[in-house]
């Protein structure tokens, strides 16, 4: 079993940064893939960022690529996604997963936290 709880959300202009940070209990963390997916008002939920268990491997959206970093600290049993350049249509609930090394299933999400880019 694993719980998530994320970090970080606010509100920023356009072109501003915020760092998203999900902490994870348990002692297997580095044994998941972590993600993070976002959900617009009305629209469903999108992947946006995903690292491998060990942090060799990442994969970005393409509408994030370029802007978003998603990182680990698998000691601190962390994950960290830094937001920058940040568009109005970022603006969602960001939510943080755990999931099988593949990448393919998350079985663990934590409760989201509001990010919100005024223009």
């Amino acid at each position: 079993q694993v719980q998530l709880v994320e970090s970080g959300g606010g509100l920023v202009q356009a072109g501003g940064s915020l760092r998203l940070s999900c902490a994870a209990s348990g002692r297997t963390f580095r044994n998941y893939a972590m993600a993070w997916f976002r959900q617009a008002p009305g629209k469903e939920r999108e992947f946006v960022a995903r690292i491998s268990g060990g942090g060799t491997t990442t994969y970005y959206s393409d509408s994030v690529k370029g802007r978003f970093t998603i990182s680990r600290d698998n000691a601190k049993n962390t994950v960290t996604l830094q937001m920058n350049s940040l568009k109005p249509e970022d603006t969602a609930v960001y939510f943080c997963a755990a999931g099988n090394l593949a990448g393919s299933r998350y079985d663990y999400w934590g409760q989201g936290t509001q990010v919100t880019v005024s223009s």
